[in-house]
């Protein structure tokens, strides 16, 4: 045991280098950003995940699932300092990417898993319709399904949930859908898209409806309230959207 011990890659000279990775990244990640480095920038974000290959080979594509949402999420942000108009927002985004990594990410609670998969999915769409608007649909349902699929295995994975994989794959193949209906019509309300604002709703109110009945919280009020709101957001968007071949 004390020999195994040793070994953990969270002790010794992999943990501290771990540590003191996870603190730098941000800032040498806008550092690079603001030189014009961005493609280093997006290498850094994957480098810097360098332990989830750290074991044998047959371990990698359930090591990569698992840290999925935080590739997502750091991903994202190098796209957001990329695209800022000012250094003032290029900070901002640094600084949340630090929040990220330091206060939210390393939470394993229920409630805090949750909100991961939240600040994945919402993060990395809009990174692919800000950076991938004006590109095909059919990498844009691709990257929407992928997304989609993640962050939901990603919210399952603290339920005790046997259909899992299931209903990841339908909340994936949903996002994937709705894309390729919208994508005819790609609509920008700012820098927000119109399937990122359907999805993100939806999304929100299927995840309260799914944490609150999983903890016992949840009442025949609370459940009619979430439904009217999430369906009144849309059926609004819907409506009140311009149906023609452009972006608002």
């Amino acid at each position: 045991m004390n020999r195994l011990a040793k070994i953990k890659p969270s002790r010794g000279f992999s943990g501290i280098f771990h540590r003191l990775l996870v603190a730098v990244v941000p800032l040498l990640v806008y550092i690079l950003v603001t030189v014009s480095f961005v493609p280093i920038a997006y290498i850094i974000v994957l480098l810097s995940k360098w332990r989830m290959l750290a074991v044998r080979p047959r371990h990698w594509p359930a090591n990569i699932r698992a840290n999925a949402v935080d590739i997502i999420v750091g991903l994202s942000f190098v796209s957001f300092m990329a695209q800022s108009p000012s250094q003032a927002w290029r900070v901002t985004w640094a600084l949340s990417y630090g929040i990220w990594l330091i206060i939210i990410k390393p939470r394993s609670s229920t409630f805090w898993i949750s909100i991961q998969a939240g600040v994945a999915q919402l993060s990395g769409l809009a990174a692919i319709y800000v950076l991938w608007g004006q590109s095909s649909l059919l990498l844009l349902v691709i990257a929407t399904w992928l997304i989609c699929y993640l962050s939901a295995r990603h919210f399952m994975s603290s339920f005790d949930e046997p259909l899992n994989s299931l209903l990841s794959h339908t909340w994936g193949y949903f996002g994937a859908a709705l894309t390729w209906v919208l994508g005819h019509w790609l609509l920008y309300y700012g820098f927000i898209s119109q399937p990122m604002l359907i999805l993100s709703v939806i999304a929100m109110g299927l995840a309260a409806l799914y944490y609150l009945e999983n903890t016992d919280r949840l009442s025949k009020f609370v459940r009619r309230e979430i439904l009217l709101v999430m369906s009144a957001v849309v059926v609004v968007v819907i409506i009140f959207s311009s149906w023609g071949d452009r972006a608002i």
